[in-house]
């Protein structure tokens, strides 16, 4: 056609690219838009991998490669939390008792408060430490109680064993690294009462509660590195809603990227990934 007409092939192929320039820039416009929503509604949490999870969910799905939505995330400005340097947690101190590792890894779970594992960390508030315990269900890793206080003590864990709605007649067993807030008296009648057994990580090996060091990452990295709190009050309330955000809007990789509390509703579902 070119020769027929007279022109030069060169001359086709740049309005065809220019063409194709204009068509591709329009669509990056409207994923960039998209990537976006998607970032802001994650609380600047997710990266490439979830936010190509959610475009596809979209009611007009967008197949989109990691590589051009990193693309699109660094020429919008899009910066993760995950790309904030972590700052590790001081050790526990550990106790000597002689409950044995009953879990022994087993960390995947096919029912409901069949094992509930726990964890605690520090977080900054005024010119003071806090902290915060959490528990978590291994069967979606759902945050199901929750607790923050001045002092790293039984009566923190106790107010986050207070904090599940959950029927505790129905939880199997407790799961815990050998921190002395763990382990003792208080802790031990609440457990009997419910009937729930105990189990401690081996001295020495954070890898026993993975998945609770697992979330505490995840909740210093989204919740506790991006907020700056001025009273106990003020932390508690925040910490309510990114627990609430947590299990019914943010979706688990280890899920196979679907939320908490929709797994929890259709466990079939599971893809692993």
């Amino acid at each position: 056609m070119c020769d027929v007409l007279n022109l030069p092939t060169s001359t086709y192929y740049y309005h065809a690219d220019i063409s194709g320039k204009r068509a591709k820039k329009a669509e990056d416009l409207a994923i960039s838009k998209e990537v976006k929503r998607i970032f802001k509604g994650s609380r600047n949490n997710y990266g490439t991998r979830k936010i190509k999870k959610e475009l596809a969910k979209l009611p007009e799905p967008k197949h989109v490669s990691r590589r051009r939505i990193g693309r699109l995330m660094n020429e919008l400005g899009l910066v993760s939390n995950y790309t904030v340097a972590q700052f590790k947690p001081h050790k526990s101190s550990c106790n000597e008792a002689p409950i044995k590792n009953e879990l022994n890894r087993a960390f995947h779970q096919e029912e409901p408060l069949a094992v509930i594992v726990s964890d605690l960390t520090y977080v900054r508030v005024g010119k003071k430490w806090h902290y915060v315990c959490l528990f978590v269900d291994l069967f979606n890793r759902e945050i199901i109680g929750s607790s923050a206080g001045e002092n790293k003590t039984a009566d923190l864990v106790y107010q986050a064993i207070a904090s599940i709605q959950a029927n505790l007649h129905d939880v199997k067993m407790f799961h815990t690294d050998r921190g002395k807030e763990f382990d003792n008296k208080l802790i031990s009648e609440a457990l009997e009462t419910f009937g729930i057994q105990r189990s401690l990580s081996i001295k020495g090996c954070p890898y026993d509660n993975s998945v609770a060091e697992a979330t505490f990452k995840i909740f210093k990295t989204e919740f506790a590195n991006q907020a700056h709190f001025t009273s106990l009050e003020q932390l508690a309330l925040e910490l309510s809603d990114y627990v609430h955000w947590f299990n019914n809007i943010r979706i688990h990789g280890t899920l196979g990227y679907l939320i908490p509390m929709e797994f929890k509703q259709h466990p079939y579902n599971f893809c692993p990934v």
